[in-house]
């Protein structure tokens, strides 16, 4: 006789498990002490400060998605196109995909150090992304900042008064 007669689907996840976010959290604030103290020997991490915004990990605590934003000494976006061919963009040194492909370059080395530091059954692999959302609120204040937008702002506050009255 089976134990479970009931088929009903289970509901899909909807997010991370608090175990994930937990595991996530632990392996965020160990790296920043790692990133904060070696002194890593990647040409593009020289003179470079990374902040880690989050980190999400697979359910199986195997992976980690790490999202930075590299911070000072003239990190910019400094892309240009090839004069030889103007569809071909060129990714100067100092620009955060340079930061984020040199953090993946010394995935392993951080890997290891991580071992040593946290206390979980598995080390997870790392991946190095860069964290979009700061260009994204950047753009939104940008768009506050847009006269045309003020005086909606202006006419919305207006009207909300007028409703209130």
């Amino acid at each position: 006789m089976k134990r479970h007669d009931d088929k009903t689907p289970k509901p899909a996840s909807t997010g991370p498990s608090q175990r994930q976010l937990r595991a996530g959290e632990l392996i965020r604030h160990a790296l920043v002490d790692i990133l904060r103290h070696e002194d890593l020997q990647d040409p593009a991490l020289v003179n470079v400060s990374v902040t880690v915004t989050e980190v999400r990990m697979t359910p199986d605590l195997r992976h980690a998605v790490c999202f930075v934003e590299p911070l000072g000494a003239g990190v910019a976006p400094k892309i240009t196109r090839e004069a030889s061919s103007p569809s071909r963009i060129a990714v100067e040194l100092g620009s955060p995909e340079v930061v984020v492909a040199g953090l993946n370059r010394v995935a392993k080395f951080l890997r290891g150090r991580l071992g040593k530091t946290i206390d979980m059954k598995f080390t997870p692999d790392l991946k190095f992304i860069h964290d979009e959302s700061f260009n994204s609120a950047a753009y939104m204040n940008r768009l506050f900042d847009n006269p045309v937008v003020q005086q909606d702002l202006r006419r919305l506050a207006d009207v909300v008064d007028d409703e209130d009255n």
